[in-house]
């Protein structure tokens, strides 16, 4: 599904993950797992739900603390940030939440406008337009400049997040569950803006789902998360090519062909 082979540099690691631990009260979630993201790849995170793929990319960006571990992201250990070290961080790192976090008393341009404000002290209108047009006409929507959210589809309320994420140019995009609660059609495009950004907008990307046809669409690389361990990575077909029962019925669920 994808159109392009993506550049990418494996010498070069914007996140380095190892043995992270994350427990709420006595529910372990996340039992020692390694991570390494490179530049110019989309790295799928694959699993269940309830298998800690959401509280992986949390940590990445600092919504919770991990118990143990050493995360490094574009070269900062994170677990030794001042508050304004990750204000700066988080500029770079581009969280596409899974409800696509939109302000429903915005339209969409003053959505897109906000985190440029918000963030780009003295920046020109002209500026602001010409950001916003391109981000827009990047995830094909340059027609919803004036609507609000609540006049939009679910895919083009998903579409108009990714676009307020790409704004502040980020190095990493962190998707959530990006075809969460859409149609199969929705799906497949939102599959495809997602391989697309990463070739225009030159992203490296973590995707986390637990649906097979965005996994197969848009990663590069796929780990499987099993009883909060990485249990399987590589090609679609390195991971699912095994006789390991919960990866099987993991597969037959999803009815992938």
């Amino acid at each position: 599904m994808k159109h392009y082979t993506p550049a990418i540099d494996e010498s070069k690691k914007l996140i380095q993950i190892r043995d992270l631990h994350k427990s709420f009260g006595e529910l372990h979630v996340l039992r020692g797992i390694d991570l390494d993201l490179y530049q110019g790849e989309n790295l799928v995170v694959l699993g269940r739900s309830g298998t800690g793929k959401s509280v992986l990319i949390k940590i990445i960006c600092g919504l919770l603390q991990a118990d143990m571990g050493r995360i490094e992201v574009l070269g900062n250990d994170i677990n030794n940030l001042s508050a304004k070290q990750w204000q700066e961080l988080r500029l770079k790192l581009g969280f596409s939440f899974q409800n696509s976090a939109l302000y429903d008393s915005m339209t969409v341009k003053e959505n897109l406008e906000f985190p440029l404000v918000r963030n780009v002290p003295g920046i020109s209108r002209k500026e602001k337009e010409k950001a916003i047009e391109e981000v827009l006409e990047g995830v094909g929507l340059s027609q919803a400049i004036n609507q609000m959210p609540s006049e939009l589809s679910g895919g083009q309320r998903k579409r108009i997040g990714i676009a307020r994420t790409l704004i502040m140019r980020p190095e990493i995009m962190l998707y959530d569950e990006p075809t969460a609660g859409l149609d199969p059609i929705t799906c497949i495009e939102i599959n495809s803006l997602i391989s697309f950004v990463q070739e225009r907008f030159k992203t490296s990307s973590i995707i986390i789902t637990h649906d097979l046809t965005c996994a197969k669409a848009t990663g590069d690389r796929i780990m499987m998360l099993l009883d909060g361990r990485f249990a399987r990575q590589g090609t679609f077909e390195d991971v699912f090519n095994t006789d390991d029962e919960r990866v099987k019925t993991f597969y037959n669920y999803n009815f992938i062909d």
